[in-house]
């Protein structure tokens, strides 16, 4: 049995050949390694020769901040390609006028769908992937395990699903690719800033009330502030790289050492965001086809009987 046959269908085994074979691809790869090395160079040579004492040892301390640096950077890095990727496999069809020859295929769509967004998410793997090496500096320093490394590539794949999601949704409700590229980036920025800035906002305001006004809070209470950050890709990923983040976020008055936050901040992004997802999805599945919907209302107004028939009155 080929088994390549079932899980590779026409339409992702076209994606694969049109966007894994060129030269363009290839500069992608290229480029994005090197500006993640770029990075990771540019901090050695900061923390190692121009700090305030002078040349400095690189200890396993060191070491992780320069992991912290490189997982923040490559996750503002997903967010700029992950959008421009799937922003446009549907509404690009559109405007090529080959929607139509795509829909009149036996692929379903949910296959059409899934198949345009994992071509799309295959290649930025393929890109994340190729910066293992990048990190294997870090390794050589200690600092960082391996399930630590695991975890954040894993997170990676969850945050390019999300947007890619959003990207294959916009592109199917729009149909000029500059209009979907440019809503997709919009709510990209509400997910990465917004949500921060809210939260910075908010724990001002419970800062405030708590501090100037003489507020005592309840022990073992926490603050609903925290939620908000939840919502941010960079404090989920905060809180993988320091299960007490979590804690401090919520600001967890009078607990003890043992003391939990209400939600672990990457659990909370996770759960939310899945939702999302799977949201998304289904409106990019529900609207590349409007014309079967419009037949669908079609029928279903002829099935009137005669006396349940709009009427229009004339002039």
């Amino acid at each position: 049995m080929n088994w390549s046959r079932k899980l590779i269908n026409p339409v992702i085994d076209k994606e694969f050949r049109l966007r894994m074979r060129s030269t363009r691809s290839m500069l992608s790869v290229l480029l994005y390694v090197l500006a993640l090395g770029a990075i990771a160079m540019g901090f050695i040579y900061l923390f190692l020769y121009l700090g305030q004492r002078g040349p400095q040892r690189f200890d396993p301390q060191t070491s992780q901040m320069m992991f912290y640096v490189l997982s923040f950077a490559q996750l503002v890095l997903i967010a700029f390609m992950a959008p421009a990727l799937t922003a446009g496999v549907i509404s690009s069809e559109r405007e090529k006028q080959t929607l139509s020859m795509l829909l009149t295929t036996q692929q379903s769509s949910a296959t059409i769908v899934l198949s345009k967004l994992v071509s799309a998410l295959s290649f930025m793997t393929l890109i994340v992937l190729a910066t293992l090496p990048v990190y294997s500096i870090v390794f050589l320093y200690g600092g960082i395990s391996p399930k630590q490394l695991i975890s954040v590539f894993v997170f990676y794949l969850f945050v390019m699903l999300l947007l890619g999601s959003l990207g294959v949704m916009f592109s199917t409700l729009f149909k000029r690719t500059i209009v979907a590229i440019i809503v997709t980036y919009g709510t990209g920025l509400i997910i990465f800033l917004v949500t921060g800035l809210l939260y910075l906002f908010f724990m001002g305001i419970e800062q405030r009330n708590m501090y100037v006004n003489g507020q005592s809070p309840v022990p073992g209470s926490y603050s609903w502030v925290g939620y908000l950050l939840g919502l941010n890709p960079g404090g989920a990923m905060m809180s993988l790289f320091n299960p007490s983040f979590s804690k401090d976020v919520f600001l967890l008055y009078g607990g003890s050492l043992n003391s939990k936050a209400p939600v672990e901040l990457w659990l909370e992004f996770l759960l939310v965001y899945s939702v999302v997802i799977v949201f998304a999805l289904w409106i990019a599945i529900r609207n590349i086809r409007p014309i079967a919907r419009r037949k669908r209302k079609d029928k279903a107004k002829d099935a009137l009987p005669p006396e349940q028939e709009p009427t229009v009155s004339g002039a």
